[in-house]
């Protein structure tokens, strides 16, 4: 019997590409957090053995897009209190 749609590892690898272009077109790094957490379910699993239930494989990846979302505000968020300025303006 073929394994359902969402044990298979591309898929979960073509999300992560549809969502990392997503990111492309509508910046905000919103959707790169859930495509960095869907590339890393995509290639945990390609492990041999690893067959979760769709209840704990949707928890793996809800866990792990939270944890680069917050790593990705860490590194590019403005320190707190602090507010983006323009000086000049690209037409100048």
């Amino acid at each position: 019997m073929a394994d359902p749609f969402w044990l298979t590892w591309w898929v979960w690898l073509a999300a992560a590409l549809a969502l990392g272009i997503l990111e492309v077109a509508l910046p905000g790094f919103i959707f790169l957090g859930f495509a960095i957490g869907a590339a890393i379910t995509g290639i945990l699993l390609v492990i041999p053995g690893l067959a979760p239930n769709l209840p704990v494989l949707l928890l793996i990846f809800a866990t792990l897009s939270l944890i680069a979302w917050l790593v990705l505000r860490r590194m590019f968020a403005l320190p707190h209190g602090q507010v983006r300025t323009f000086d000049h303006d690209i037409n100048d």
